[in-house]
């Protein structure tokens, strides 16, 4: 099936009809091409959903857009990102900056937000190099760079958790927790239109990288939080889906049960894979056996990283599940099928 994706250059900003435009925000270097960046009305000024990479260009094509549909930056009155990766809280802070807008954001990845201000780059990269070496990496590969980190969002001045109605007088926008692709990724339902606004969490085409960080913790199950917040979506019915990458799409249940049935469908051919090694693999070896958008010895070292983050997620919800388990004392970490 030919994709509907288009480039960047093809983008323009949007009325969608009931106090909601687009504005496509470039997100230089990056095959996603752009984010979709949403304004809803409100008579104290524009609430953007998400702001989109800091970059001049990207805040030059924000600002403009915005301007092309008679709506202007410094007017803002507020920002939810729908999660703190840059792509989307980047220019929220320059936004705060010339318009005096509150940053609203869920908690928990505010809490990730407020971590990563007290990290120097040289200790991230420490702790990259060692998270590869214990996943099985070589050492080669485990010290290669993964490439500049990008600097922290800006810290937001309010904090949601689910139900919690967004600041929007005269509508009723409301935050629902779908944690997976990030511990605080949060959808926001316009309950007054029928509308959904799903950040990652549902994409019309692709589906988002939900990894495991570090790859052999064994406390959390962001896939298993995945695969519910998916359920969950879908319980809000046939919504019209306003996604932060690609193409605005209806019936966003309908895309939310596709996307956990390609999930459901890898864990299965993980634990074949599993279920016929002679011997236990680290997260690594799982890796370059899993199947990608292109051969393993194709991949760079940050997609390297990325595959073993997405493999160590389905390794641990399999683990959660009571169908592999991981061997004890061994390093780098092992994992093993258990008899049906």
């Amino acid at each position: 099936m030919k994709s509907k994706r288009r480039p960047y250059a093809e983008q323009r900003p949007q009325d969608l009809g009931g106090g909601v435009w687009s504005v496509p925000v470039p997100i230089p270097g990056n095959p996603l091409g752009y984010t979709l960046v949403y304004a809803v009305e409100s008579p104290r000024g524009a609430v953007l959903v998400d702001a989109g990479w800091n970059h001049p260009d990207a805040w030059e094509a924000l600002s403009g857009g915005l301007a092309a549909l008679g709506l202007d930056v410094t007017a803002v009155s507020g920002v939810v990102v729908t999660h703190f990766h840059p792509d989307h809280a980047g220019l929220a802070g320059q936004v705060r900056d010339v318009s005096g807008a509150w940053i609203a954001m869920h908690e928990n990845d505010a809490a990730l937000v407020r971590l990563m201000t007290t990290y120097a780059a040289s200790e991230h990269d420490a702790f990259q190099s060692d998270m590869l070496r214990r996943a099985g990496a070589d050492p080669a590969e485990a010290g290669q760079s993964m490439g500049d980190r990008p600097a922290p969002p800006a810290i937001p001045d309010r904090e949601l958790r689910d139900g919690d109605l967004v600041d929007l007088p005269g509508r009723k926008l409301r935050a629902v927790h779908t944690p997976g692709h990030t511990p605080g990724h949060i959808c926001l339902h316009l309950e007054d239109a029928d509308r959904l606004f799903t950040g990652d969490h549902v994409l019309p085409e692709i589906t988002p990288h939900v990894g495991i960080y570090p790859f052999d913790r064994d406390d959390v199950d962001p896939l298993g939080d995945f695969l519910e917040s998916l359920a969950r979506v879908g319980e809000l019915g046939p919504l019209a889906a306003l996604p932060a990458h690609e193409w605005i799409f209806p019936d966003v249940a309908a895309r939310a049960a596709q996307i956990r049935h390609h999930h459901e469908e890898k864990l299965d051919q993980l634990l074949a894979l599993l279920t016929e090694r002679p011997h236990p693999p680290t997260i690594w070896e799982v890796a370059a056996m899993m199947t990608w958008n292109r051969p393993w010895d194709a991949l760079s070292p940050v997609l390297r990283s990325m595959a073993a983050g997405e493999a160590a997620a389905h390794l641990r919800t399999l683990e959660a599940r009571g169908r592999i388990c991981r061997l004890s004392g061994v390093d780098p970490v092992r994992f093993q099928a258990l008899d049906s």
